[in-house]
């Protein structure tokens, strides 16, 4: 269990996709909390994000609409933002909407940790679900490679805007 998490991971239930990437902690933590950024990288390709809403703090928003290669559009009527250390966490649910507002069953929470590693960040994201079939359905969606891949896209991201500041 990481420090900064607030739960122990249960295997059965949980998963976790944890690198280190060469790009600076600052940089990754802006990647998650600008919406201009977060939609260029958190939908794994060929799949796209094409809005975002995100209102940092507890109980505020956090909604993306996603494309799909055939151009179908999948509105997201909104997650909560449950946890925010600046730079740090992030911790947001799909379980509720803005203002912490139940919808149902069969959701997640998820937590980001960015954290100094070296010259890079240390990124750890956690998906807690309520069943080993929901955790199971995720994978099956193919969790580790989608979210293995927005992270590529994050790092590739960071590094153009490294390189612009340059």
């Amino acid at each position: 269990m990481n420090s900064n998490a607030n739960y122990a991971v249960d295997s059965t239930r949980d998963l976790v996709l944890e690198r280190v990437v060469d790009v600076p902690p600052d940089l990754v933590w802006m990647a998650w909390t600008t919406p201009e950024h977060l939609v260029k990288w958190f939908t794994p390709k060929p799949w796209s994000t094409v809005e975002c809403e995100l209102d940092l703090r507890p109980g505020g928003i956090f909604r993306t609409v996603m494309r799909s290669p055939e151009g179908e559009i999948f509105p997201d009527s909104g997650g909560c933002v449950l946890e925010v250390v600046q730079g740090r966490k992030l911790v947001f649910t799909d379980a509720l909407g803005p203002g912490y507002r139940p919808r149902g069953s069969g959701f997640m929470t998820a937590t980001i940790l960015i954290e100094a590693h070296g010259k890079g960040t240390k990124y750890t994201a956690t998906v807690l679900h309520s069943s080993p079939e929901d955790r199971q359905k995720h994978v099956d969606m193919g969790f580790f490679d989608g979210w293995s891949k927005a992270l590529d896209q994050l790092v590739e991201l960071v590094k153009s805007i490294q390189g612009s500041r340059r």
